[in-house]
Order: C-alpha cells, then sequence, then structure tokens
C-alpha cells in the first residue's frame, strides 16, 4: 500500500495517543476514517478533528476485548464504506503488578485489550480486506514484546504474544498471496495517556502511581505524531516490523548481542531502585 487516498483506514484505540495521531495523519493523507474506543469524549474529540480535515469518518464505542462486538463492528464497517483496506490494532492498557502480587482479574482485563483485541481485529477484518485484494493489517506490539521486564509479565505476555501472532501471520499471508500483508510495531517510550490509565496496584519500583508517571512522562521522548508517521512509512514499505524511537532501536540491539545477559543489567538496576 503505497498511498492511503481514497483507502478505508480502521484504527482501534483512536481517543488519544497514537491512534488519534494516525487517524489525523491518515485524513490529511484523503483516507477514509473508521475510529473506535471505550472513552467515548476522546473519541469524539478525534471525530471532530478528522471531520474538519474533510475526511469521511465512521466513530463507535468499541470494546475491543468484546468478541461478539468486535465481529458484528467489522461487518458494520465494510458495510457502510464498501470495503476495507487498513486495519491498526492499536487499543491497549498497562498493568504494573509483579507475578507475585499480580491479580488474576487484572492480567484477564489486560489480556482481552492488548492481545485478545489484536487476535479478534486480524480475524474479524481479514475476509474484508481480502475482498479488496489491497489490504493491510498493522498490529502494535511494543519494545516489551522483544525484552522481558520485572513488573511488567502480564503486558510482556500479551505483547509477545502480539509479536509471535503477527510475524506467523506475516508468513502466511505471504504464503497464501491474497493481497494484505502486516506489519508489526514495536514503540518504545511515547507521549501517551497510557501510564496514566494504568492498573499499579501496590505502587511501583519508583514510588506510588503518580510519582510512576512522573517517570514515565521524562522517559517518553517520542510524540505520538512521530509514531504515526513511522508506522505510515512502515505500511508504504511494506515492512515486517517497525521500530520507533531511539530507546526501541536500543532496546532491541541490547536483545540481540546480549538474549539472556540483558536480564542481568535489567535485575542489577531494578536491584539499585528497589534499595533507594
Amino acid at each position: 500500500m503505497k498511498q492511503f487516498d481514497s483507502k478505508v483506514a480502521v484504527v482501534t484505540g483512536a481517543a488519544s495517543g497514537i491512534g488519534q495521531a494516525l487517524a489525523l495523519r491518515l485524513a490529511g493523507e484523503g483516507a477514509r476514517l473508521a475510529i473506535s474506543d471505550v472513552n467515548e469524549e476522546g473519541l469524539e474529540e478525534t471525530r471532530a478533528a478528522v471531520a474538519e480535515a474533510g475526511a469521511e469518518v465512521h466513530a463507535k464505542r468499541l470494546d475491543v476485548a468484546d468478541r461478539q462486538a468486535f465481529y458484528a463492528y467489522a461487518d458494520e464497517v465494510a458495510a457502510h464504506f464498501g470495503g476495507v483496506n487498513l486495519v491498526v490494532n492499536n487499543a491497549g492498557v498497562a498493568l504494573s503488578a509483579s507475578i507475585r502480587e499480580m491479580k488474576l482479574e487484572d492480567l484477564d482485563w489486560l489480556m482481552g485489550i492488548n492481545f485478545w483485541g489484536v487476535i479478534y481485529g486480524t480475524k474479524a477484518f481479514l475476509p474484508h480486506l481480502e475482498q479488496t485484494g489491497d489490504g493491510h493489517i498493522v498490529n502494535i506490539s511494543s519494545v516489551f514484546g522483544i525484552i522481558g521486564i520485572p513488573t511488567q509479565a502480564a503486558y510482556n505476555a500479551a505483547k509477545f504474544g502480539v509479536r509471535g501472532f503477527t510475524e506467523a501471520l506475516r508468513i502466511e499471508l505471504d504464503i497464501a498471496d491474497v493481497g494484505v500483508s502486516c506489519t508489526c510495531v514495536h514503540p518504545g517510550g511515547i507521549r501517551t495517556n497510557i501510564a496514566r490509565n494504568a492498573r499499579m496496584p501496590g505502587g511501583t519500583p519508583v514510588g506510588d502511581k503518580d510519582e510512576a508517571v512522573v517517570q514515565f512522562d521524562k522517559m517518553a521522548r517520542t510524540t505520538p505524531d512521530k509514531a504515526a508517521r513511522v508506522i505510515l512509512r512502515g505500511i508504504r514499505r511494506n515492512s515486517r516490523r517497525v521500530l520507533i524511537g531511539a530507546d526501541a532501536h536500543l532496546i532491541d540491539v541490547m536483545q540481540r548481542t546480549m538474549p539472556t545477559g540483558y536480564q542481568r543489567i535489567i535485575g542489577g538496576g531494578a536491584k539499585a531502585v528497589d534499595k533507594r
């Protein structure tokens, strides 16, 4: 997919962050947008901005963890626009808790959105993408889909899962040659609201939730708009994998050169923080 003019693009988690930035970028390039989120207020803000940019937009509240609702949504979008070309499974949440302290209810909540939401979005829209013969799926993983991090086991599980699922899907699509491709995206620290909306039972290694949000904001150097530009470039290039941010590239190199040794480095750093 070299250009987006008149293409139908679906973006989940579009109320803020990367999803909102992608919707605005795609609108600016002439795409027709189907946007969704559980945050209706933020979704309306995105809808208004996309419409102001002159793009046709279909906005709907959607819980991506609801399989039946997601499949119905895919059919609704395809019927509304007459087809679908691009799907970005972007919706995501965060949970900070050690495995020992983590509640299974919180794990279920995160996996429902970050993992199953990606699976449902892919499966529900794939037949519609195949019908156009010019389709692309973008699944958002994370740098935490490349390395493991203490207190992030749930997030790691989901994002490693998204990575494996998407890499296998890409090979299958290449073999099938049905005019559909896919890209797995690994953002580093992006200035979004994910930390503010995260569940953090018992605090974090750097303190309570407020302090964790402050620290996240300091480390998150990449803007959502920059992330959106990198993702769209990856789609145009039909990239198998997209890394976003200098931190993502650094983490990728660390994992490649020290596939198990990085764990000792991260563990040592975490112990040092713990002793403060």
